[in-house]
């Protein structure tokens, strides 16, 4: 196991954030400008220390496709239905940055020129190295494909130090803490030892590109005081998954 104080510093970092994270609990608004603001106020602070922040959001607040799906309609219109509610969430993350004097680019998996770029590997690539938050909207402009998958095609694609997935529980757990109070939190955890635990991450596929490409996940809670930020700038909170060779030591 590695020490979760000695974690590295990060240069590049993918922020994956739920739909679902946007919305006030309880509230019959989908997106809450108050929790938009403290969350860009946090990647505000990471890119002023010169972290380069990427981000995936979800669209849940929305709409989810999946349970459309189960509930009658055609899998892939809903999930197409479903890329758009996240465009939505990234128009608002990116307006609330740049009122903040961040600049920030949508780059979209589904091109919508009026509204963002298309996503091109090599200019969010550049964005990212002239300092410019990147969000990544419309998942991965695949049906069937959830946004965690987005964000680890995202951060393979653009050399992502690691995936930061932020979350409503503070970590990665044995059990379901929920339901069972003496369930016990990993500090670190390898991907062969989510396997072989059965620990739930990611989805199967996003998990996947994440352990054939060696790319860490930080699992946080983003209810914590300064969370985002803590994890954006390596802090050791949540729970680190990683391949065995990656030297965190």
């Amino acid at each position: 196991m590695t020490n979760q104080a000695q974690r590295k510093n990060f240069k590049r970092v993918i922020l994956k954030l739920s739909g679902e994270a946007l919305r006030e609990p309880g509230s019959e608004d989908n997106i809450s400008p108050e929790i938009v603001e403290a969350v860009a106020e946090q990647i505000k602070r990471a890119h002023q220390a010169g972290i380069e922040v990427g981000v995936v959001v979800g669209g849940g607040n929305f709409w989810r496709g999946i349970s459309a799906s189960n509930r009658g309609m055609e899998r892939a219109t809903a999930d197409y239905m479903g890329m758009l509610a996240t465009v939505m969430n990234s128009l608002a993350i990116q307006s609330m940055l740049e009122d903040m004097d961040v600049p920030t680019r949508v780059q979209t998996a589904i091109e919508m020129k009026n509204v963002a770029e298309p996503f091109i590997r090599r200019k969010a690539t550049r964005h990212l190295e002239l300092g410019r938050v990147v969000i990544f909207g419309a998942g991965t402009g695949n049906p069937f494909f959830s946004t965690d998958t987005t964000a680890a095609l995202r951060a393979s694609e653009i050399g992502a130090d690691a995936i930061l997935k932020a979350t409503k529980v503070d970590g990665v757990y044995d059990s379901d803490p929920n339901e069972n109070p003496d369930a016990k939190r990993y500090e670190n955890v390898t991907f062969q030892e989510c396997l072989e635990k059965r620990l739930k991450i990611l989805d199967s596929t996003a998990f996947s590109l994440c352990m054939d490409n060696s790319k860490p996940i930080i699992v946080f809670d983003i209810n914590g005081p300064d969370n985002i930020h803590k994890a954006l700038i390596g802090d050791p909170i949540g729970t680190l998954v990683h391949s065995e060779e990656n030297n965190y030591n």
